[in-house]
């Protein structure tokens, strides 16, 4: 296939043949007009600009809102021919030498011994593997021993956190699955690795990008020798996130890029635990901006994409265009405070990136085009820039509290990622004991326990990654926990909140401690009565998350309620889709969490947002929901059979 794309920029008229504008829906929520002119407001330019943006996060958020009368727009059907290729390749780009695989523990292994461990089996039937996953309660306790960067542990690492998990075949159709969880398994996140030199891998410190259905690594670019040395600890490496907007929005039409924020919140979690089991410590480099990050990661190859003034539909690949997200370093744990990052030296050194020379160009993923403009004009406010003054702080490692560690079945880290699924539909009838119940939700916690300190800073795997204090809260619909009254309860993340969400709230509720809830578990009973019999507490969650049974069918659901406009205004709307990374972090926990104990979990982004807010009694913008989340017993369909990930089907699907 020729190269899609040259360095070019390049627009087209809308008034082409090549595309054509959807019929319009009157907004009433909020308008506003993105004039350049100047304002006859004595409010300087900036401030004026700052409430601009703002006002655009709302009415994008407000616009994307489903309700019982309304959902946010989207396509009317699945147009199937144009279904975007979830596999991004840079045509031309070679590939490293390829990745290790790791399939012999991807499974259970067969234990002959009822004392030992399956970690410990598993090291005794792979004796030449020198590494052995810990198992997956451990790492929330402490992390082991640093391993060295290396060919086998970078694989190792993509292995567990980025790449495919399984195939799925049934009839005619086969469809592969990934480590980290995406709405609708769209996957709109591509990742990258900018590295040092890596024994077997490269000799030149590079930027690559990650091709999951290959596990493989094609090389974008060559970089400085002098660029790892100058900033960063021996041992580490970075990762970069960006965003295909349109492989959700294919499917989701305007609510898309909600959805793109909570798979960037997934990957995330899913790099952070799996950077954890070698021993490396994971955090966002949020003092860069969306300009560093776009030269740091070989994105300026795409051309700008000029935005139409409504929904479009026509031929225009400069809509598969990836945004870029966010950064993370990966180092060594246990260093504490032995280094820094200047944010202005190292903005001028990424400056040079457009000078290398970048290989590759990015392949087709779809024939024809639907431009949902409110995406793009969203996407375009919330960018973040340069902030030079942010420091770059790492806090010591918070282990996480305890209550029923014993509903954990000595599962691996890698057995518990690599065995994870989404649920399509939950039994009704599994329960599970209120000591696990606890114990998840300990899990959940982003300040770990055992300390003086209230929840507020994110310390605990994986939250430690993001270095915000938690803005995120979770609303629980109780439905089969043992020795615990059906009911809705609210977990409190950030200790903080306590008073702002207790007056916001209705006052009926009680706010009370259930029974057996540890000391360090911030965990309150709101209402029992909306639970007076089965049937009604069912109907209730299943009603407010679009009529979906899955939502009452498990053993509980919830709803991630954020601190949401006062959190905008006091550290600007860039923080939109970080709010959104919060709740995706929380959520690959869940995921984590159930399949360790022998459940199954799904995120659950269809909800009425507004129906959910009149429930808590909360008015106004300053508290929203932005993701829900069902966790029970799974009903698997006999029908689809599973593959193995690697090698995977020969032929391209």
């Amino acid at each position: 296939m020729p190269p899609l794309f040259s360095r070019a920029s390049f627009s087209f008229p809308l008034t082409s043949h090549r595309c054509h504008f959807l019929p319009s829906t009157k907004n009433t929520i909020i308008t506003m007009s993105f004039s350049s002119s100047s304002s006859s407001s004595s409010q300087p330019k900036a401030d004026q600009l700052r409430d601009e943006k703002l006002l655009q996060v709302l009415k994008y958020h407000n616009q994307t809102k489903h309700n019982f009368n309304k959902y946010a727009r989207g396509p009317h059907g699945l147009d199937w021919a144009n279904q975007p290729n979830p596999f991004r390749r840079y045509l031309s780009a070679p590939l490293l030498p390829p990745l290790l695989h790791f399939p012999t523990q991807t499974e259970p292994q067969k234990n002959s011994n009822p004392n030992q461990t399956q970690s410990q089996t598993a090291q005794q039937n792979n004796p030449d593997d020198p590494y052995v996953p810990p198992l997956y309660s451990s790492l929330f306790h402490s992390l082991p021993p640093p391993k060295p960067i290396s060919h086998s542990t970078i694989s190792q690492f993509f292995y567990d956190s980025l790449a495919l998990s399984a195939w799925k075949s049934t009839g005619y159709s086969t469809w592969s699955l990934r480590v980290n969880p995406s709405s609708g398994n769209l996957h709109p996140t591509e990742a990258y690795i900018i590295a040092p030199p890596i024994e077997s891998l490269s000799n030149s410190p590079f930027v690559a990008h990650y091709a999951p259905k290959e596990h493989s690594l094609e090389l974008r670019a060559e970089i400085p020798s002098g660029f790892f040395p100058n900033f960063f600890p021996e041992n580490s490496f970075l990762v970069g996130f960006s965003s295909i907007f349109w492989r959700e929005a294919w499917k989701y039409g305007e609510r898309a890029f909600r959805y793109c924020n909570h798979d960037i919140g997934h990957a995330i979690a899913a790099v952070t635990m799996a950077a954890a089991s070698l021993g490396w410590d994971v955090k966002l480099l949020d003092g860069l901006g969306n300009v560093e990050l776009k030269k740091l990661l070989g994105l300026e190859i795409f051309p700008e994409f000029e935005i139409p003034s409504r929904p479009v539909k026509g031929k225009f690949p400069e809509i598969e265009f990836e945004h870029p997200d966010c950064l993370l370093l990966v180092f060594p744990s246990g260093i504490g405070k032995q280094f820094d990052v200047n944010y202005k030296e190292l903005s001028s050194a990424i400056s040079e990136f457009s000078n290398l020379e970048w290989k590759g160009n990015p392949n087709l993923l779809s024939k024809q085009h639907v431009c949902w403009d409110i995406i793009y004009r969203t996407a375009e406010v919330v960018k973040k820039p340069l902030t030079i003054g942010d420091s770059f702080a790492i806090d010591p490692f918070k282990s996480s509290g305890v209550c029923g560690e014993g509903s954990y079945k000595d599962f691996t880290v890698r057995e518990v990622v690599r065995k994870r699924r989404s649920a399509v539909d939950m039994d009704g009838v599994t329960a599970i004991p209120r000591d696990t119940f606890y114990q998840i939700l300990l899990h959940c916690l982003p300040s770990g326990c055992g300390s003086e300190g209230k929840q507020r800073r994110q310390l605990a795997l994986p939250f430690r990654a993001l270095p915000w204090d938690a803005e995120v809260h979770a609303v629980l619909f109780v439905h089969r926990v043992t020795g615990l009254p059906a009911g809705l309860y609210f977990l409190v993340r950030n200790e903080d909140h306590f008073s702002e969400l207790k007056n916001s709230t209705s006052s009926n509720f009680a706010w009370a401690k259930p029974e057996g809830c540890p000391d360090d578990l911030p965990l309150y009973e709101l209402d029992k009565s909306l639970f007076d019999s089965k049937s009604s507490g069912s109907r209730l969650s299943e009603k407010l998350s679009c009529h979906q049974e899955i939502a009452s069918h498990g053993c509980f659901s919830l709803g991630m309620v954020a601190r949401f406009e006062s959190t905008l205004r006091e550290k600007n709307t860039w923080m939109y889709p970080r709010l959104f990374w919060e709740t995706g972090v929380l959520g690959q926990v869940l995921y984590l969490e159930a399949h360790a104990v022998g459940i199954s979990a799904t995120g659950i982004g269809c909800y009425f947002d507004d129906p959910v807010h009149e429930l808590l009694g909360l008015k106004g913008s300053n508290f929203q929901s932005l993701y829900h989340f069902t966790v029970g017993g799974p009903v698997l369909d006999k029908r689809i059979m599973s593959l193995p990930a690697y090698p995977g089907p020969d032929s391209d699907t």
